[in-house]
């Protein structure tokens, strides 16, 4: 695993060694329901990879869904010894957003739970708004506090490279449907509070279309290790979201690594676009991809760009196998393979 000098406080990085990684499985009566069998599929893949190298958590509604769960489970052989359930209500399957964050403290991992609006009050989120307490009051995330943090934020809007650089956007962390009256110098001195930021980068372009979240960094830019980004990037000049991603690729080239040197940037290409039954484009990046123990997951949605992006993630995860998940039915609500999972590190110690 890669390793990196860290500050005394810092959220741990996704290529930390981690203890389990947390999905909400999608159900017949949520936003899925016209895809649920396309959308299953694509989930057993990604919890089949994850039982194979660490413990899977699984969110479910009630004791009829855990048992199809784990019909579907025991169909695939996925080890039952590596599945923890927990039963809880929640919205929406994006538990990137929802789920606590973990943070290293001279006193041991410390589990955040900061509050969540419904990506800015655009949809209902009563149940999302509970998710990691009640997580955390089922047993499955261990004996580790969990600590209630009076700010907005999301798992998707951060980046962290373990040494105290955070990377994120000024579209969404910015946006005042987050933390309504705060500016930026507010807004910095909350995530160096809680999150022990020492540096914080700051986005001012590129969006996927249709990107529901006002511009998530987990759908854009990416660190691999401390001194690495892979990112979305766009050669096709007709393409709407051209200049916004040249402007993104400019920007990055301006940024250093908390050694002060420039950053290793590896563009991933943009999908040909992907268009909902209404005919609006979704928000397909190969940039919201998951790193696990000793692999990669990466989104890929039938498109000739699939190979390419594979490739240049290989050459980013050197000593990661790189596996392809066909996340084209994730897509159809807006998110993909990032935004429906979060890990937790292994000094969390979950049982």
């Amino acid at each position: 695993m890669i390793q990196a000098s860290s500050p005394t406080t810092y959220l741990i990085p996704e290529w930390a060694e981690q203890s389990a990684v947390l999905l909400a499985w999608p159900y017949a009566e949520g936003d899925f329901s016209r895809w649920l069998p396309a959308v299953e599929a694509t989930y057993d893949a990604i919890a089949l990879e994850i039982a194979r190298r660490e413990i899977l958590i699984v969110a479910c509604r009630d004791e009829a869904h855990r048992d199809h769960i784990g019909s579907r489970l025991a169909a695939l052989k996925v080890d039952a010894g590596r599945v923890r359930y927990a039963i809880l209500p929640y919205d929406d399957v994006w538990v990137r957003d929802t789920a606590p964050l973990a943070v290293a403290t001279p006193e041991g991992v410390r589990l955040l739970d900061f509050r969540f609006n419904g990506w800015g009050g655009k949809y209902a989120h009563a149940a999302d708004a509970q998710l990691a307490r009640n997580l955390h009051a089922t047993g499955v995330l261990g004996t580790t506090p969990l600590s209630p943090v009076n700010f907005v934020l999301e798992g998707g809007s951060i980046e962290s490279d373990g040494a105290g650089t955070l990377l994120t956007t000024r579209r969404c962390l910015l946006n005042p449907n987050r933390n309504s009256g705060m500016d930026q110098v507010q807004i910095e001195e909350r995530l160096r509070a809680i999150l022990g930021a020492k540096r914080i980068l700051w986005l001012d372009h590129g969006y996927a279309e249709g990107d529901d979240t006002d511009a998530h960094i987990d759908t854009l830019a990416r660190f691999c290790s401390p001194d690495t980004i892979a990112y979305t990037a766009c050669d096709r000049p007709e393409d709407p979201l051209y200049r916004e991603f040249q402007a993104m690729a400019e920007q990055l080239r301006t940024f250093v690594s908390h050694s002060g040197q420039s950053y290793r940037l590896v563009p991933l290409p943009i999908p040909l676009a992907i268009y909902s039954e209404a005919e609006t484009r979704l928000p397909a990046t190969y940039a919201n991809f998951l790193i696990i123990n000793d692999a990669v997951l990466a989104p890929v949605y039938g498109d000739p760009a699939d190979k390419k992006a594979l490739e240049r993630l290989a050459h980013c995860f050197p000593d990661h196998e790189i596996i392809a998940i066909n996340c084209l039915p994730l897509i159809r609500q807006y998110g993909s393979l990032h935004c429906m999972t979060m890990q937790f590190p292994k000094a969390l110690g979950i049982p």
